[in-house]
């Protein structure tokens, strides 16, 4: 049987997409369509068995532009039921796409407890810091301070970190992009695919409408990307700057910036990312950096192997299935006894 090859408009079903112009969401959707032939071809899996499954939300709407499986939940419960989903079918390449406030306010356990449990799915959190689907209200990443609609005079609620909290949540993949990125967003969503876990990655995209320019002090043109971003490779060391002259090295327990070759630091002074540490000390210090103090960091921050859910639920079934051969489908286990459902 020949190799059957996609391209990108293999993956999109000609719906009109009805985000507003200049939304960031266009620039992540883009990318996603560039990204899946590779995950198909890498992974050898058809288009039939990709599936993308949303909640309630502006990014919420991606499913309705997608030429796959795709199932538009309920608020919050995007996580959940794409959990389900791919325990049933672990065949399947499950992607969960969510905003801020699907994901973290009304939907935070679910999310949680699918980094916690390594669900092998492929999470897109759309990061705009904003409620936009409902008209500016503020989220779960709203700026300390931000004046919305629903805090007049100005948010007092310390914001989430989407990747800090995924880490410590024990995620065993995670990744920030930038909507304007889109080569870096493309190659997030390739390696968050091939990664077995689950795999969550954070896209900052610009609301044009109710949050203009949220990311713009480190993110709003080329230049001020690679003076004000670090692109995480692991094995490469941690340099950023226009001409890779600046750099992270340790200094006692926390991160410090040093220009190379100025002060006495050299570029074996500089650290060398290591995304597959067990540890998630500097993995978290490395997602908690925040302009101006620190470049923001994009590209794959963690990526360690461990066990996943479906795949435990899957060899716990044969195991008993092949101690049991004459276990039906509708036998229960509790304890250790069979119950029989009537």
């Amino acid at each position: 049987m020949a190799k059957i090859e996609y391209t990108p408009n293999d993956f999109r079903n000609g719906n009109a997409v009805k985000w507003c112009p200049g939304c960031g969401d266009h620039a992540v959707f883009n990318s996603v369509l560039k990204a899946l032939p590779e995950v198909s071809e890498r992974l050898n899996i058809p288009r039939e068995n990709f599936a993308f499954i949303s909640g309630i939300g502006c990014s919420s709407r991606f499913v309705y532009y997608m030429n796959t499986y795709g199932f538009h939940t309920i608020h919050g419960r995007a996580a959940a039921i794409s959990t389900g989903l791919k325990t049933a079918r672990p065949d399947l390449s499950v992607w969960v796409c969510s905003g801020d406030g699907d994901s973290l306010a009304i939907g935070g356990n679910h999310f949680i407890h699918a980094c916690r449990r390594n669900i092998d799915l492929n999470l897109i959190l759309f990061n705009n810091e904003i409620y936009g689907l409902t008209k500016g209200q503020y989220s779960p990443t709203s700026k300390l301070g931000k004046i919305t609609k629903t805090s007049p005079f100005g948010t007092i609620e310390e914001p989430f970190s989407p990747a800090v909290l995924a880490i410590g949540a024990k995620a065993s993949f995670v990744a920030r992009t930038i909507d304007m990125e889109l080569d870096l967003t493309k190659d997030m969503l390739v390696e968050g695919a091939c990664h077995k876990g689950m795999s969550v990655i954070e896209t900052l995209v610009n609301c044009v409408i109710f949050n203009h320019k949220t990311h713009a002090d480190y993110a709003d043109t080329k230049a001020i990307r690679e003076e004000r971003t670090i692109r995480l490779v692991h094995g490469e060391k941690m340099l950023f700057g226009a001409n890779k002259e600046k750099g992270l090295v340790l200094d006692g327990l926390r991160l410090k910036v040093v220009t190379v070759g100025e002060d006495g630091y050299t570029i074996d002074d500089v650290l060398t990312h290591d995304a597959h540490s067990e540890d998630t000390a500097l993995h978290t210090m490395l997602a908690s950096m925040r302009y101006p103090d620190y470049p923001v960091a994009v590209g794959v921050i963690r990526d360690v192997a461990r066990p996943t859910y479906d795949s435990e639920v899957a060899r716990q079934i044969e195991e008993q299935q092949s101690a049991k051969p004459n276990m039906k489908a509708d036998d229960l286990f509790f304890g250790g006894e069979t119950w029989k459902v009537e």
